[in-house]
């Protein structure tokens, strides 16, 4: 078993990560390149179940393809899916930005975010149609991004995070009134990268600290769709000494944090203001800042991806993202 060396001297690394399965859906034998997009739509939500999509993902990428099915029959059209091509999808993007209208005739705003998705959409359900043969090439593939895209997300410099640490730490020696739980939040989530949802979830027996130098921090799901997302890392020595004294003081019974999500985001804003960051910092900014330093420091790609939890989809755009914060200047 490999080691995720401590959050600051290397990179985290991902340990034993979980590998998502690879079935692909089973094509009924009338869907062919003749076929329609509807006749095509369930089969690939049977795809997306065995590959293990998050239910929120399936739903919208669901929602995505019968918009452009709307947008067929707007047109009075109903192609057959060898005759959608790059040049019909990127029609469809410019409709989805600049010439969809509501009943008022007002236009329907596409926010980055949404159009970055629906383009994500598009790649994964006309590669998915290439790969089990029904297309010989994919239309999607040539689609370009354009300039709409979400706003890189904010994360901490380094100077911030050395701050942030360091008054946290302080909080835990105080003389007056000592608090550990300031100190293992920003280690958690600095150290494993987890959502703010993960660490809600996380119960005392899926932390194993029998190897004091190396805790060990399961993620578990209980969706088994979302199993490709359970993951094993590994949380650095200076966990265990914080972790033993949060149980102390705390004495949580069943989860490590048995509070409100909200209350850890007041103990996060608060840590900033002492640590003094602009803008403050949130579960999301440290969960970046965590992945662009693991990137930094040399963890790869794909333990990267691993490590967030991320499926292979979804981790397209979030790479890139990281390149860009981890690029000369940040």
């Amino acid at each position: 078993m490999s080691k995720q060396p401590s959050l600051f001297n290397e990179a985290a690394q991902s340990i034993e990560p979980g590998k998502a399965g690879e079935p692909i859906a089973k094509i009924p034998d009338d869907i062919t390149a003749d076929s329609s997009l509807s006749a095509a739509i369930g089969p690939y939500q049977v795809y997306m179940q065995g590959k293990g999509f998050s239910p929120n993902t399936i739903k919208a990428f669901l929602g995505d393809l019968r918009l452009l099915n709307r947008y067929f029959r707007e047109r009075g059209e109903n192609p057959k899916l060898k005759d959608i091509d790059t040049e019909t999808l990127n029609q469809f993007l410019y409709w989805l930005r600049f010439e969809r209208t509501n009943a008022d005739g007002a236009l329907i705003p596409c926010s980055p975010k949404s159009y970055a998705r629906r383009v994500t959409t598009l790649k994964s359900f006309f590669g998915w149609l290439t790969e089990v043969k029904v297309l010989d090439q994919d239309p999607a593939a040539a689609v370009i991004q354009q300039s709409v895209q979400a706003p890189l997300p904010r994360i901490l410099y380094d100077e911030e995070v050395d701050r942030l640490v360091r008054v946290t730490r302080d909080m835990l020696w105080s003389p007056t009134k000592p608090d550990a739980r300031p100190y293992l939040l920003v280690l958690l989530l600095l150290q494993a990268g987890l959502k703010k949802s993960e660490v809600m979830k996380i119960r005392l027996d899926d932390i194993d600290t029998s190897n004091p130098r190396d805790p060990i921090l399961y993620v578990r799901y209980s969706d088994p769709r979302m199993g490709h997302k359970e993951r094993k890392l590994a949380l650095g020595p200076a966990f265990t000494p914080v972790y033993n004294q949060y149980l102390r003081t705390y004495q949580p019974k069943e989860r490590l944090f048995e509070c409100t999500a909200r209350n850890l985001e007041y103990v996060l804003s608060d840590a900033a203001k002492r640590a003094e960051i602009p803008g403050g910092a949130s579960f999301e900014t440290l969960r970046w800042t965590s992945a662009v330093r693991s990137y930094r420091f040399g963890m790869t790609p794909e333990a990267l991806r691993e490590k967030m939890g991320l499926s292979p989809i979804s981790w397209r755009e979030t790479f890139d993202k990281i390149q860009k914060l981890a690029g000369p200047g940040l």
